[in-house]
């Protein structure tokens, strides 16, 4: 058997894997809608995403991005997520190819295609989610203003990571660092707060 052959044959067999697990969460889906309706959607699809984080193995991966191919902004065949991971925000994008590792949690933001996101990565929906201005109101009932980041095609972002801007293209972000400002395409950046070291230009 040749190795396009044997290409040709996991392709469908992930095909048809994915079909299966689109079956499976059809019902889950369903719920899901009906109470996004009644209610918050961004509330019920966190409520969704926490239960499907819990699911273990590759088996889980395929349940949770079917599910996520039906109910978010865009999600891709071929993207991997990890045991654990969180997405609190429906209108989160992803492309292909993507691989989120386990215990990341994820605001709004566009992944696009081939990134990489270590273990416990937060990308944040930017750096204004919580005002704290007025000093006679709680922070928490302040509010604040989500803002959807875009972490680049073909960026590493490291394990701990993080991140509150945008990162551009090709980029590789040091295991735990906190960025805070855009990241420059080809950069790699590491720290508190984060700061170019490198080019892979």
């Amino acid at each position: 058997m040749s190795a396009h052959t044997i290409i040709s044959v996991k392709g469908l067999a992930k095909t048809a894997v994915g079909a299966l697990c689109t079956l499976l969460v059809l019902p889950i889906f369903f719920s899901y809608k009906a109470i996004a309706i009644t209610g918050n959607r961004d509330s019920a699809f966190t409520g969704v995403a926490q239960l499907l984080s819990l699911l273990p193995g590759v088996s889980g991966s395929y349940l949770r991005t079917a599910f996520y191919r039906l109910a978010m902004g865009r999600c891709e065949r071929g993207v991997f997520v990890g045991f654990g991971t969180l997405f609190s925000q429906q209108q989160t994008e992803i492309a292909e190819g993507v691989y989120i590792g386990p215990q990341c949690n994820v605001g709004l933001c566009r992944i696009n295609k081939n990134v990489l996101l270590g273990s416990g990565v937060h990308l944040l929906s930017g750096k204004r989610q919580h005002s704290f201005s007025d000093l006679s109101t709680p922070i928490q009932q302040q509010g604040g203003t989500f803002t959807r980041i875009t972490i680049g095609e073909d960026s590493w972002i490291g394990n701990g990571a993080l991140v509150m801007a945008d990162v551009g293209t090709k980029c590789i972000v040091g295991a735990g660092s906190v960025v805070t400002a855009p990241v420059d395409d080809y950069s790699i950046v590491a720290g508190n707060p984060a700061v170019t070291v490198g080019k892979r230009q």
